[in-house]
C-alpha cells in the first residue's frame, strides 16, 4: 500500500527534476514534436535548418568553449579586482571595461554583485560593471562575430561599455545628491564573488602545468559546451519557425526603418522577449534578414541582456526597490541610446 502511495510522489519528483535539469533540451524536444504533429516538412526543414546553422557556428562555437574555458582554468576572472580601486571616474571607467570584456565568476554575477555592495564599493562603480556584464563577453563576441558578424560585435561591445559607462556616472551624480546609501535590502551580503576582491588570487596563464587546472579546464570546456548546444539548438529552432510562420513584410513594416520607433520598440520588446544572450544572437540575426532595423537588433540585446525577466527578478531580490527601478530606467534609456547610435552609423 506504501509503495502504492509513493509511486506517484516519486514519479512528480523526476518529472520535476527531469524539466528541472532539461529544459531547454525538453522545449526544444516539444516544439519539434508538435510541429510535427501539424506540419511534418516543416519539422523536417527545421531539423536540417538547425543542424546547418550549427554546423556554420561551429568553429566560432568552438573558440568561444576554449575562450571561456581557458578563463577560468587560469583564474583571469581574478584581475576583475583590479577594477574597483581608484578615483571614482578611473573605477567607473574600469569596471564598465571590466564587465564588457572580461568573463567573471561561474557562481553567478548577483553573489559577486552582493560581495562588492557588501565590502563598500561604490555603487556606481558597481552598476557599471553591473550593466556591462550581461551585454558582452569574449565568449559572446566571438559567437556574435559568428551569426551577426564584426561590425555588429565591435557595436555591441562598444555598447555594452558605454551602457556601463553612461549607468555608472549617473548613479555617481544622483549619490552625491544622496537617496541611494545602503542599496543592498536588508539581510544581503557576503557570496563566493566576493573572495576575489578580498584576496585576489594570482592567474597562472600556464594553467597545463597543474594536472587540477588541466582537469579544470576540461570540466569548464564540456560545461559550456552542452550549455551552449541546448540554448542555440532551441535558438536556431525557433528562428527556423519564425522565418517560415512571420512574412517579411510583417517584420520590416514593425521593426524596419531609421525611424525612432523601431529602436523604441526592439528596447521594449527585448525585456519580455530575451530568452538568453546566446540564443537571442541567431534570432536577431533572422529578423535582421526580413529586414529589421540593425539600431532595433542591438537595442533588443542590449535591452534584453541587461533586463530579461530572470535578470530582474534577481536584481529585485538583490537591492532596495528605489535602486531596482534606476536600474530599469538606466538599462532602457541605454539600451535605446546605443540602438539609435548604431542605426545613425549603419545609415552614414
Amino acid at each position: 500500500m506504501s509503495d502504492t502511495n509513493l509511486t506517484p510522489t516519486a514519479a512528480a519528483g523526476f518529472a520535476r527534476s527531469l524539466w528541472r535539469d532539461h529544459r531547454v533540451w525538453l522545449a526544444s524536444g516539444l516544439i519539434l514534436a508538435g510541429v510535427g504533429v501539424v506540419d511534418p516538412g516543416q519539422a523536417r526543414d527545421s531539423v536540417a535548418f538547425t543542424a546547418t546553422a550549427l554546423l556554420n557556428t561551429a568553429p566560432f562555437l568552438l573558440l568561444s568553449i576554449l575562450v571561456a574555458a581557458w578563463a577560468m582554468a587560469t583564474g583571469a576572472d581574478n584581475l576583475i579586482a583590479k577594477a574597483f580601486t581608484g578615483a571614482p571616474a578611473v573605477m567607473i571607467f574600469m569596471a564598465a571595461l571590466a564587465g564588457g570584456l572580461s568573463p567573471f565568476c561561474s557562481c553567478g554575477v548577483i553573489p559577486l554583485i552582493a560581495a562588492l555592495l557588501a565590502m563598500g564599493v561604490p555603487l556606481s562603480a558597481v552598476m557599471a560593471f553591473w550593466l556591462a556584464s550581461p551585454v558582452m563577453d569574449p565568449s559572446m563576441f566571438v559567437l556574435t562575430v559568428g551569426v551577426l558578424g564584426l561590425e555588429f560585435a565591435m557595436a555591441k561591445t562598444l555598447a555594452a561599455v558605454g551602457l556601463g559607462i553612461f549607468g555608472g556616472w549617473a548613479v555617481h551624480l544622483l549619490a552625491r545628491v544622496g537617496g541611494l546609501s545602503a542599496p543592498l535590502r536588508d539581510g544581503i551580503g557576503g557570496g563566493c564573488g566576493g573572495g576575489k576582491l578580498r584576496e585576489p588570487k594570482p592567474v597562472v596563464w600556464r594553467f597545463w602545468q597543474s594536472a587540477d587546472r588541466r582537469a579544470q579546464f576540461g570540466r569548464e570546456a564540456l560545461s559550456v559546451a552542452l550549455f551552449l548546444a541546448k540554448w542555440l539548438t532551441l535558438a536556431f529552432l525557433l528562428e527556423s519557425l519564425m522565418m517560415a510562420l512571420v512574412p517579411a513584410e510583417t517584420v520590416t513594416s514593425i521593426l524596419g526603418g531609421t525611424g525612432l520607433g523601431p529602436i523604441a520598440l526592439g528596447t521594449l520588446v527585448g525585456v519580455p522577449a530575451y530568452l538568453n544572450g546566446y540564443a537571442a544572437l541567431p534570432l536577431v540575426g533572422g529578423l535582421i534578414e526580413q529586414g529589421m532595423a540593425h539600431g532595433a537588433g542591438l537595442a533588443f540585446l542590449v535591452a534584453g541582456g541587461v533586463t530579461s525577466l530572470p535578470a530582474a527578478i534577481a536584481v529585485w531580490a538583490l537591492v532596495k526597490p528605489r535602486v531596482f527601478v534606476l536600474y530599469l530606467v538606466l538599462s532602457l534609456s541605454g539600451a535605446f541610446a546605443a540602438g539609435l547610435l548604431f542605426q545613425l552609423w549603419i545609415v552614414a
